[in-house]
């Protein structure tokens, strides 16, 4: 028997959980403030009247964009196959019941990931304000430069935590960062949880290169071959959706 679902607003994604064999992202643009809490309520509301389908999804989150018009979705399968199902059998009643309520949704685009790199401090139990959604785009697909390039993006921030660089001012309130490789190897996207938006703001207005340093590692980072587009939203945790009792 498929179980039922389990809503929780602004909840975050069990995002280290065991068992993730693909990530799927996508935005929807709704136009307005308005409209994005009323899809958020249009979700949970089409969601929650079924039961979760037995395909090999984990979990679903929405989160509501900075920009007053976007929603970003976070969803986790067991592998590409148990998405292709639920695509076929139960996408469309979802989205159609989502649609009545809110018609005139435009869904952007979604793209598909396998988590890299990434956690929590040991002991940090902060729940976060913000999710800052990092994407990067590279000139064509190569898995070794996907890597490559959030390596070196882990040994700057390491090299600015030995240094001290920027500590006790507001990358302090940089909660987890997880690295996320896009399975056709041309893009990396990093899911970073913040304390508040404004801490972000402030860490990417602090001097130096990147956030909270200036020193050669960073400067690695921005010179890295084969970057062709770099992306930072900011979004508020909305809603998380998983299979109930």
């Amino acid at each position: 028997m498929t179980a039922y679902v389990t809503s929780r607003p602004d909840a975050r994604p069990d995002l280290g959980r065991s068992g993730v064999g693909v990530v799927k992202v996508s935005t929807w643009d709704v136009g307005t403030p308005e409209r994005q809490h009323a899809t958020v309520d249009a979700i949970a509301t089409a969601w929650g009247s079924r039961r979760w389908p037995a395909v090999g999804l984990l979990s679903y989150t929405v989160h509501i964009g900075e920009d007053g018009r976007t929603l970003l979705h976070y969803s986790q399968w067991a592998d590409e196959e148990a998405y292709q199902k639920f695509f076929r059998g139960y996408r469309d009643e979802r989205n159609a019941e989502i649609d009545a309520a809110v018609p005139g949704i435009d869904r952007v685009g979604i793209h598909g990931y396998e988590l890299y790199r990434g956690g929590v401090p040991e002991g940090d139990g902060r729940v976060p304000g913000a999710v800052v959604i990092v994407e990067v785009e590279f000139e064509g697909p190569d898995r070794e430069r996907q890597r490559a390039w959030v390596d070196q993006v882990l040994t700057a921030l390491a090299a600015d935590e030995k240094s001290g660089a920027g500590r006790g001012g507001p990358r302090d309130a940089g909660i987890s960062g997880w690295f996320h490789l896009g399975v056709d190897g041309d893009r990396v996207l990093n899911y970073a949880e913040w304390e508040t938006a404004d801490a972000h703001r402030a860490a990417l207005a602090a001097p130096g290169e990147g956030i909270g340093g200036d020193g050669p590692e960073w400067a690695a980072v921005h010179a890295f071959p084969g970057v062709t587009g770099r992306r930072v939203t900011r979004y508020t945790p909305g809603l998380s959706i998983s299979p109930g009792g």
